[in-house]
C-alpha cells in the first residue's frame, strides 16, 4: 500500500521537459490570451443566467467577488508550481512531484471532470447562442434538435431529442486543434480580442437601460426552487456562497494556462505572469457585466420555464432584446457565438494535454499520450476526447453539467495550495522564478476557501462528483497502479532517459 505515495523525482520532470514532443510556439501574450479565452465565455455568456436564477439574484455580483477571492489564492500557488514545474498535466503533475501518485491520481480524475464538464457546459451554451442567431436571419431549428432529452421531456414532450449544435461544435474544434497548436493559438488570440470588446460594449451600452429596481432587493429572502421534481435552496447570504460555488467553474481559465507550460516558449516566467494577468482581468470584467445584467433583466426571467425560457442558455443576449435594444442583441450574439468557441477550444486543449501527463505516466493507456509528429498535437487523444464531449454535451441538462464542473475545479484548486505548501518545505532549495508570499497564509486560506465552497455545492453536484471519485478509486487500484511507470522501475515518458545526464559532457574540454 505505501507504494500509492511514490512520488515522481524533480530529475523525471527535467527529463520530460528535454524528450518533449511538443512544439514550444506560446509566449507571454499568447498564454494570457489562452487563460482570458477560457475565463471569458463559460462565466459571462453562460453562468450570468443560471447564477442569478438559482443561486443570488442580483448579488451575483457578489458570488463573483468571492469566487475571484478565493481564485487569487490559488492562482498564486498555481504561479508557484508553474515555474518550477513547466510541463504539462496543471494539478496533477505538481501534485505527482509533492504528494505522491495516488493523489495526483485523484486530482487528475478530478481535473478530467472538470474540464471534461466544463467543455460540454460550453457546448451547451453555444448551442442557444447559435439558436439566437439564426432566429436572428428567420430561420428556426426544431426544438427535438437543440435540447437535451431531460429537459425535453420535462416540458411536456415525447420521442426523440438530442442539442445538435452542442454535438457538431465540439467536432468543429476538435478539427481546428488537430491542426496543431500555433494554429489555434492564432485563432484563440483574435477571438479573445473580439469577444473582450464586446463585453467592454456590453458594459458600456448595458449602464445606459439598467433598472435599479431589479436591484432591490441586492439579496433577496431565500427560498426553495423546485424543477423537474428537483428541490435546492436559494438566495439569502447562502445563496450568494452558492452562487459562488457553482459559478466557479467560470475562473477554470488560468488553470488551463498551466496545462500548456509544454508548449511555452518562455514556461517559468510566462506562465505565472499568464496566470495572474488573466485572474486580475477577467474578475474585473465578471463583476461589472453581472451588475449591468442584472440591473437590466430581473433575475426571476432567466427561468427556464418562464416567459423567456431560452435566456438562461443566452442571458446576456436577451437582456438587450427584453431592453428593446434588438440591435445590441446582434452584436451580442455574434460575439458571444464566436467567442465561446475559443473557451470551448481551450479547455478541450487543456484536457488533452492533462490525458497526455497521465498517459506518459502509465495511468490511463498509452494512446493518450501519441504525438503526431507534423503537428506537434495529440491528435489520438483529442479526436477521443471530441467524440465523449460531444455526445454527453448533446444529451445532458446545462444545470447539472455547471455544477460538476465546479466541484472538479475546486478540488484541484484545493491540493494545489497542499502540494505547493508541501514542496516549500521538503524541497526549499528548488529554483523558484515566483515565489508565493506569505505562503503558510495564502496556502491555509485557499484551503479553507475551496473546500468551504465544496460544501456548498448542490446535493445533486456532490452525489454525483463523489460517485465519480469513488469511480477514479476503482479504475486507480485495477488498472492504473499496475501499469504505472513509475510503480515499475520508470520515471514517465522518459523513463530510461532520466537515467542519463540531461546534458552529455562536451569531451573534447
Amino acid at each position: 500500500m505505501s507504494k500509492i505515495w511514490v512520488k515522481k523525482p524533480m530529475s523525471a520532470y527535467e527529463a520530460d521537459i528535454k524528450k518533449s514532443e511538443l512544439k514550444r510556439v506560446l509566449g507571454k501574450w499568447s498564454l494570457t490570451a489562452i487563460g482570458i479565452g477560457a475565463i471569458i465565455g463559460g462565466g459571462i455568456f453562460v453562468l450570468t443566467g443560471t447564477g442569478a436564477y438559482y443561486n443570488a439574484g442580483p448579488a451575483l455580483a457578489l458570488s463573483f467577488v468571492i469566487a475571484g477571492i478565493a481564485c487569487v489564492f490559488a492562482a498564486l500557488c498555481y504561479a508557484e508550481f508553474a515555474s518550477i514545474l513547466p510541463v504539462e498535466g496543471s494539478a496533477y503533475a505538481y501534485a505527482y512531484g509533492t504528494v505522491g501518485e495516488i493523489f495526483a491520481w485523484i486530482i487528475g480524475w478530478g481535473l478530467i471532470l472538470e474540464y471534461a464538464m466544463g467543455s460540454m457546459t460550453v457546448a451547451v451554451s453555444w448551442s442557444g447562442y447559435f439558436g439566437k442567431l439564426l432566429k436572428m436571419f428567420g430561420l428556426h431549428l426544431p426544438t427535438w434538435l437543440t435540447t437535451d432529452p431531460q429537459t425535453y421531456w420535462a416540458a411536456g414532450n415525447s420521442g426523440f431529442s438530442m442539442n445538435l449544435p452542442a454535438f457538431l461544435i465540439v467536432l468543429f474544434v476538435i478539427s481546428i486543434l488537430v491542426r496543431g497548436t500555433k494554429g489555434a493559438a492564432k485563432a484563440n488570440n483574435f477571438i479573445v480580442m473580439l469577444k473582450v470588446s464586446a463585453i467592454i460594449f456590453v458594459i458600456i451600452a448595458g449602464i445606459f437601460f439598467i433598472n435599479t429596481d431589479n436591484w432591490v432587493p441586492f439579496i433577496p429572502e431565500a427560498t426553495t426552487i423546485t424543477e423537474n421534481g428537483v428541490s435546492h435552496s436559494a438566495y439569502g447570504i447562502g445563496g450568494v456562497v452558492a452562487g459562488a460555488s457553482a459559478i466557479f467553474f467560470a475562473y477554470v481559465g488560468f488553470d488551463a494556462v498551466s496545462t500548456q507550460a509544454g508548449e511555452a516558449i518562455n514556461p517559468k516566467k510566462d506562465v505565472p505572469f499568464a496566470i495572474i494577468a488573466s485572474l486580475i482581468i477577467c474578475t474585473l470584467l465578471y463583476i461589472l457585466v453581472s451588475l449591468v445584467l442584472t440591473g437590466m433583466m430581473h433575475y426571476t426571467d432567466f427561468n427556464p420555464l418562464g416567459k423567456y425560457p431560452d435566456a438562461i442558455k443566452a442571458p446576456v443576449a436577451y437582456a438587450f432584446d427584453i431592453a428593446g435594444q434588438a440591435w445590441a442583441g446582434y452584436i451580442i450574439t455574434i460575439a458571444a457565438t464566436v467567442g465561446l468557441i475559443s473557451v470551448l477550444m481551450v479547455m478541450i486543449m487543456g484536457q488533452s494535454r492533462i490525458f497526455l501527463g497521465m498517459s506518459k505516466d502509465g495511468l490511463i493507456p498509452a494512446t493518450f499520450s501519441k504525438v503526431n509528429p507534423k503537428t506537434g498535437v495529440p491528435t489520438k487523444n483529442l479526436i477521443i476526447l471530441g467524440i465523449l464531449i460531444s455526445v454527453v454535451a448533446s444529451l445532458t441538462p446545462i444545470n447539472d453539467l455547471a455544477h460538476m464542473t465546479s466541484f472538479g475545479t475546486l478540488f484541484a484548486f484545493t491540493m494545489v495550495c497542499v502540494a505547493v505548501w508541501v514542496l516549500r518545505v521538503k524541497e526549499p532549495n528548488l529554483q523558484r522564478n515566483f515565489k508565493v508570499p506569505a505562503l503558510p497564509l495564502i496556502a491555509c486560506l485557499g484551503i479553507l476557501i475551496n473546500v468551504y465552497l465544496i460544501f456548498n455545492l448542490s446535493r445533486e453536484a456532490k452525489m454525483y462528483s463523489f460517485a465519480w471519485l469513488i469511480i477514479g478509486f476503482i479504475i486507480y487500484f485495477l488498472y492504473s497502479k499496475r501499469n504505472s511507470k513509475l510503480q515499475n522501475g520508470g520515471y514517465g515518458e522518459t523513463f530510461k532517459a532520466e537515467q542519463e545526464p540531461l546534458e552529455k559532457p562536451d569531451l573534447n574540454l
